[in-house]
């Protein structure tokens, strides 16, 4: 079929000759011996009470050993993986040359303090992660989806190097902290446009609304990539925002666009993810929102709840994506069975649940005790237990009273988890500046507060499928370029 002409067998992966190449073996291990490296750096800078730099280049602050720690598990969970998902391929050597340099590029980003090395490590991070995206040279489509995603992350690279210059000429100062510092004695139009930029390279590397297509055309990418760049490469824009978190919380007014860009990809994202059939799509628009989500809540000024965000959301992203080939079932379509409607003992419970939900996370964290943005914060969470206690309650192949015991049982300790490991990274992060600072509540937040409420119920009720045009806009929203596309069996086959 289309010129193949190998047999197909099914059996054992090729075990590695000793003329093999060992790359993968030795690139795995020098990952790993990293993410060591990154355990200890967190040690010493918890010991230290603070950093280290290296003047005008380099500066490890804790945000640099929280994202070091992150990127060099998950990408050693990558490369593990890779090793059998690629065994036996001629191009494993070139994507593990990829993946690491990936990960290289990555600890110099969150490590820089000079804006050009800032810069151009982000701009290397792009055209690394396109290059991954179109690892398999012989499909066209994987080309193109990587050159499409390559002019995104270049149009991003320009406008984070048009904030950088910005904030240079504006403070005189070549690095970051440098800029940071200088803020409260910078002109307000220079914050504000370097502001703005800023905003803009965040969500075109987050893959937010309107810049989703690049990644729901990267379904090309081999599923460790894949992986990789959910669980990492579209986090950066969370980072972008807490490392420049001085220049984008000078004004409320950014502040409260931000938290509106964000609700709007968190609330789109999970309506696109409705119309989607194939298993890679729903993920890429998953992500889509909980990018959304992150984003929002650098907009409340909880910029340690975006990190937090951005590290829970990877490990579960990157497992999503690993597992997602043993999610296909190879068997007819038949019907689900569905529970019904919930009865007014389901409705109780998960309220209850839901309300301690939500006092337990203000009691841990001290959000949502006081009339400012930690208010929305609380709710959000409350409105996630919510969500989460109707998939258990509704779960049909439970007994009734398991379900409802299961609930508290499941939910509140995951409550708890969260609010614990925010705790702490929020504790990493206190030396930073501005990050600890929550925006005034106002009637925007109120809204966007609204607007969660009316598209959960939206959604869980299927009201909003009553709409022919509705839907067919969020199928569009939803397909990539045709180039991207890959339409047939043969073209699946890369020799």
């Amino acid at each position: 079929m289309g010129g193949n002409t190998q047999s197909t067998t099914v059996g054992q992966l090729p075990t590695p000759r000793t003329d093999d190449s060992r790359v993968p073996a030795v690139l795995t291990k020098v990952v790993w011996a990293l993410w060591v490296l990154s355990c200890a750096a967190v040690v010493v800078f918890l010991r230290n009470t603070g950093g280290w730099e290296i003047a005008g280049l380099a500066k490890v602050d804790g945000l640099t050993v929280v994202m070091w720690l992150t990127v060099t598990f998950f990408s050693g969970i990558v490369h593990s993986y890779s090793r059998r998902y690629l065994a036996g391929s001629r191009t494993i050597d070139r994507f593990f040359g990829r993946v690491f340099a990936f990960t290289l590029v990555v600890m110099v980003l969150v490590a820089a303090d000079h804006l050009a090395v800032f810069g151009l490590a982000w701009l290397a991070m792009g055209l690394v992660m396109a290059d991954l995206i179109g690892h398999v040279e012989n499909w066209p489509q994987a080309q193109s989806a990587a050159s499409l995603a390559r002019r995104y992350f270049v149009a991003s690279s320009a406008v984070l190097g048009g904030a950088l210059a910005v904030l240079w000429w504006g403070t005189g100062a070549t690095t970051i902290s440098g800029a940071l510092s200088a803020t409260a004695t910078t002109p307000s139009t220079i914050l504000l446009s370097g502001a703005g930029a800023l905003v803009l390279a965040a969500m075109i590397q987050s893959a937010l609304l309107p810049f989703h297509t690049w990644l729901l055309s990267s379904m090309t990418a081999p599923t460790p990539a894949s992986a990789l760049m959910h669980a990492g490469f579209v986090n950066a824009g969370g980072v972008l925002l807490t490392r420049f978190a001085p220049v984008v919380t000078v004004d409320a007014g950014v502040m409260l666009a931000i938290v509106g860009i964000g609700a709007a990809s968190a609330l789109g994202g999970k309506l696109l993810k409705t119309v989607q059939t194939d298993i890679k799509g729903q993920l890429g628009c998953s992500t889509i929102g909980q990018m959304g989500f992150m984003i929002l809540q650098a907009g409340l000024g909880f910029f340690g709840a975006a990190v937090t965000h951005l590290i829970l959301h990877g490990f579960y992203k990157a497992y999503q994506f690993l597992v997602s080939g043993s999610r296909i079932h190879h068997e007819s379509p038949r019907q689900t069975k569905s529970t019904g409607a919930l009865g007014a003992v389901d409705v109780v419970v998960i309220g209850l649940t839901a309300v301690v939900g939500g006092g337990l996370f203000a009691a841990l964290t001290g959000k949502g005790t006081k009339l400012d943005s930690g208010l929305l914060l609380t709710f959000i969470v409350v409105l996630t237990v919510v969500h989460a206690g109707r998939e258990v309650v509704t779960g049909a192949s439970l007994p009734t009273s398991l379900r409802y015991g299961a609930l508290p049982l499941v939910v509140l300790p995951a409550v708890v988890v969260y609010a614990t490991v925010y705790r702490a990274i929020t504790g990493l992060l206190a030396g930073l500046p501005a990050v600890g600072q929550p925006a005034e509540l106002t009637v925007i937040h109120g809204v966007v507060a609204v607007a969660f409420v009316a598209a959960y119920v939206a959604i869980e009720t299927g009201i909003y499928t009553r709409s022919r045009r509705l839907y067919v806009a969020l199928v569009n929203a939803t397909q990539p370029p045709a180039e991207t596309l890959l339409t047939a069996t043969e073209e699946y086959n890369e020799y």
